[in-house]
C-alpha cells in the first residue's frame, strides 16, 4: 500500500511497543493451520465437548475432507456452503476448502430458507455442508436452489466414541432422518469418498478469494462479502501485535463466537490456529455453561460481544471465580456502553484478571477488528486507536473531502486487511470502495464517528440510523448511552417512528434491570434524566418498557425489527400524531 507520513498517523505516539508496520505471512488460510501443525503437532488444536484432539490429527481430517471434496469436482474458485455451529465439522470443512483453493462461504446454521436461497445463488455454491439438525431447511428449497452435494454431518460425528453414543440416545434421537436423495451424503460416506490421491499444491496466492461472509442484514438485503487469505493474515498479524499474543506457549482461546462472523472466524479461531493454540469450542451459547466453561479451562483469552460481558458480570458461577488466566479480554461487534465497561472492568479486577476490557472496532468488510483500545492508554468514549499498516480517515458525509480533527462524519478506512469487494454488486462496490485524492483506495463505512488530535477515534452510529425529526438530525446511539447510563436501566432500543407533524418522532424501548418495577415513578426518574442530557428536539416523545430486546443472530440489538413493528402500527393507525398508552402501568408515558 501507498506509504503515509507520520503526520497523518496522530495515533503513532500511543504505539508504544507495538510496531507501526508489520511484515504478513504469504500462505493460504490452509497454510496458517499446516504451518501450526509442522511446529506443534502435539498441541492441543481444539476441545470439544470433553473432546481434545492434536494438530497432527486436524491436520489429517482436513486433509481427508479436501480430498473428498475434491472427488466431488471441487477445485480452486468453486464455492462451498459451510451452515455449521462451531465444531469439529466446521473446522474440518472450513481448512479443507482452504486446502484445494476454493472459497469457504460462512452462513449461519439457523438461517431461514429464504436466506438460504440468497446464499446459494449469490455465492454460486455447488456443494454444502451442514448439520442433520438444520438439514431440513436445505431440503425445503432443494428445488428453488438446487446442490450438487450436501454433505449432512451429526453433532456425534465431532465426538469420541462415548460421546457419540450418548448423543445418540438423547439429543440424535429427536432429529428427523433424512429422505433418500442422490444429492444428500451423510458425512462418514463423504469422507469414504476420497481416494486418497494426491492433491494440488497449497500454496495458492494469498490475494485469491478465500472466504465470503454476509452482512448482517439489519439495515437492508445482507451482502456477500468477498474476502482473501491476505486479508485474513493482515488482521491476524495486527491483533497478535496490538493484543501482545506473540509468545508460543499453548494459549487457549473460548471460541463462543460463531464462525459465520468475522470475528467469531478470524479472531475466535484463525488467530489461535495460526499460533498453536487451543480453540475451546463452544457450539452453543449459554449464560451457565458459557460461564462454567471459564471456571473449567481457564481461558486466557476472550473475545465476544457485549451481551456476554453483560452475562459474565451476573453470573453465580463467577461470582468466586478466579481470572487470573486471562491475558486478554476483547470486546466488539455492538456499542459498548460505559456502565458496562466500567462494571465489566471492576469485575475482572476483582478477580485478579490483570486486563482490561480491550474495545475494539471493526467491519466484516475488513474481516474484524481494525482499531482497539490500547493496553495502557484507553480514553473514555474512544474505540481506540487504528491497527498497524491500517490508516483511518474522517470526510464530510456524501464526499471524499477530510474534515477537521474533533469533527463528526463518515468513517473511511485503508489498508491490509480492507476487502476484495462485495460479490456481485458492482454498484455497492463503486460507493463503498473508493480512491480518493491522495491516490489510496479507502473503504467507506457507512458509520459516523470522530478523531481526535491524538488520533483516537469515537464511533457514533450507522449514518442509516439517523432519525430526522422536524428537520434536526436525531443519532440514536447517543439517546442510548444516555438512557443506558440510568441506574434501572438495562438496556434501551431508540427508533424514529412517522409523524404526520414532525415526520418522524423519537421513540425509546427500554428493558429495566431486575427487580425494578415499571411504574409512574421509574418513567418519570428515566424523563428527568434525559432532561438533563438531551437537547430538547431530540428528546423522545415515547417511551415503551418490555421484557428483552429483540435480537439479530449476532446478539445485537435488532432495531429493525422494532421499527417494523411500529411501521404496521402505523399503518393500521395512520392519522393518530400521538400514540395511546403503550406501558402497562404507566398511563403518561407517551408524551413529554
Amino acid at each position: 500500500m501507498t506509504a503515509l507520513p507520520d503526520p497523518l498517523r496522530p495515533w503513532l505516539k500511543h504505539y508504544g511497543s507495538v510496531k507501526p508496520n508489520l511484515e504478513y505471512p504469504t500462505y493460504t488460510l490452509y497454510g496458517g493451520l499446516k504451518e501450526a501443525a509442522d511446529l506443534y503437532p502435539d498441541n492441543v488444536a481444539y476441545r470439544f465437548m470433553g473432546k481434545s484432539v492434536r494438530y497432527r490429527k486436524l491436520i489429517s481430517d482436513v486433509e481427508r475432507f479436501a480430498s473428498a471434496l475434491k472427488e466431488k469436482g471441487v477445485g480452486k474458485g468453486d464455492s462451498v456452503l459451510i451452515c455449521l455451529p462451531n465444531c469439529p465439522q466446521a473446522l474440518h470443512a472450513f481448512y479443507g476448502v482452504s486446502r484445494i483453493g476454493a472459497v469457504a462461504v460462512m452462513v449461519h446454521p439457523l438461517s431461514a430458507p429464504n436466506e438460504l436461497i440468497f446464499y446459494i445463488k449469490s455465492s454460486g455454491s455447488r456443494v454444502a455442508v451442514t448439520l442433520d439438525t438444520f438439514a431440513g431447511n436445505f431440503i425445503k428449497i432443494r428445488d428453488e436452489a438446487p446442490l450438487e452435494t450436501l454433505v449432512v454431518s451429526s453433532m456425534k460425528d465431532g465426538l469420541g466414541i462415548a460421546g457419540g453414543l450418548v448423543y445418540s440416545l438423547t439429543l440424535g434421537r429427536k432429529v428427523p432422518p433424512l429422505p433418500d436423495s442422490e444429492c444428500i451424503v451423510h458425512w462418514d460416506d463423504f469422507l469414504a469418498g476420497g481416494k486418497g490421491e494426491p492433491l494440488p499444491d497449497h500454496r495458492f496466492p494469498p490475494e485469491d478469494p478465500a472466504v465470503i461472509l454476509y452482512s448482517g442484514g439489519t439495515t437492508g438485503t445482507p451482502k456477500g462479502v468477498l474476502l482473501s487469505s491476505a486479508n485474513f493474515n493482515a488482521t491476524t498479524t495486527q491483533t497478535k501485535e496490538m493484543s501482545g499474543l506473540y509468545q508460543r506457549d499453548h494459549l487457549n482461546v473460548l471460541s463462543a463466537m460463531p464462525m459465520f462472523h468475522g470475528f467469531g472466524l478470524c479472531i475466535g479461531i484463525h488467530m489461535f490456529i495460526c499460533c498453536g493454540g487451543t480453540c475451546i469450542l463452544v457450539p452453543r451459547f449459554t449464560p451457565d455453561s458459557y460461564a462454567k466453561l471459564v471456571v473449567k479451562r481457564h481461558p486466557n483469552f476472550i473475545a465476544a460481544v457485549p451481551t456476554l460481558f453483560e452475562h459474565m458480570v451476573r453470573s453465580n458461577h463467577l461470582r468466586k471465580a478466579d481470572l487470573s488466566s486471562l491475558k486478554g479480554v476483547f470486546v466488539g461487534g455492538d456499542t459498548l456502553t460505559s456502565s458496562l465497561r466500567d462494571r465489566t472492568d471492576t469485575f475482572l479486577r476483582e478477580r485478579e484478571c490483570m486486563s482490561i476490557l480491550r474495545e475494539g472496532y471493526g467491519l466484516t468488510e475488513c474481516v474484524a477488528a481494525s482499531c482497539l483500545t490500547p493496553k495502557d492508554g484507553p480514553r473514555k468514549g474512544s474505540i481506540g486507536i487504528p491497527y498497524p499498516d491500517m490508516y483511518y480517515k474522517i470526510v464530510k458525509i456524501g464526499t471524499t473531502e477530510p474534515v477537521e480533527h474533533g469533527t463528526d462524519g463518515e468513517i473511511c478506512i485503508s489498508g491490509p486487511s480492507v476487502m476484495i469487494g462485495y460479490v456481485g454488486e458492482p454498484e455497492e462496490n463503486a460507493k463503498t470502495l473508493r480512491l480518493h485524492d491522495d491516490g489510496m483506495r479507502w473503504l467507506h463505512t457507512g458509520d459516523m464517528g470522530m478523531m481526535d488530535e491524538d488520533g483516537y477515534i469515537y464511533f457514533r452510529q450507522r449514518l442509516k440510523r439517523m432519525i430526522v425529526s422536524s428537520g434536526y438530525n436525531i443519532y440514536p446511539s447517543h439517546i442510548e448511552e444516555i438512557l443506558n447510563s440510568h441506574q434501572d436501566v438495562e438496556s434501551s432500543c431508540v427508533i424514529g417512528v412517522p409523524d404526520t407533524i414532525r415526520a418522524q418522532r423519537v421513540k425509546a424501548f427500554v428493558v429495566l434491570r431486575p427487580g425494578v418495577e415499571k411504574g409512574e415513578a421509574v418513567l418519570r426518574s428515566i424523563k428527568d434524566h434525559c432532561r438533563e442530557n438531551i437537547s430538547r428536539y431530540a428528546m423522545p416523545r415515547e417511551f415503551e418498557f418490555i421484557g428483552e430486546m429483540p435480537k439479530t443472530k449476532l446478539g445485537k440489538i435488532a432495531f429493525r425489527a422494532l421499527e417494523d413493528m411500529e411501521l404496521e402500527k402505523h399503518s393500521r393507525y395512520s392519522g393518530i400524531v400521538e400514540s395511546s398508552n403503550l406501558t402497562a402501568g404507566c398511563p403518561e408515558n407517551t408524551v413529554l
